[in-house]
């Protein structure tokens, strides 16, 4: 995915919507500025396919060994996907977060709005103020 057409939440979490198999499929991640400031990471836990979410709902937590941190879904939907191999390779997150380094898919409504997420240049205007 390309970091630069995706939107985020102000808490690091970033989606990109896609089209699977004729339905919106919101893709999640967190980003490489959290992933810099959690520095090793140790633990990953993640939500059961089938779980539904609303946006600003906590779907998992990503521990380093600094501090542990929940993940905040960006956006309404049910979990049709989990990249359940990270949990054994979680360097494959700070390698690639915004490609292989996907966290859930989310199955969402034609009408899924962005709207209220940051849009690229705001989130990294958002990352220099931190």
């Amino acid at each position: 995915m390309n970091p630069e057409t995706l939107r985020y939440n102000s808490s690091h979490e970033w989606v990109g919507i896609v089209e699977e198999n004729g339905e919106q499929i919101a893709i999640v991640g967190i980003t490489d500025f959290a992933l810099e400031q959690l520095t090793d990471l140790v633990y990953m836990a993640l939500p059961q396919v089938g779980t539904q979410l609303s946006a600003g709902d906590e779907f998992g937590e990503v521990e380093s060994v600094k501090a542990v941190s929940p993940l905040y879904c960006p956006v309404d939907g049910q979990v049709v996907e989990v990249h359940q191999e990270l949990v054994d390779n979680l360097e494959q997150l700070a390698q690639d977060p915004f490609g292989s380094g996907w966290i859930i898919k989310l199955r969402v409504g034609g009408n899924v709005s962005l709207d209220n997420l940051l849009d690229y240049d705001a989130y990294r205007k958002q990352c220099a103020e931190a």
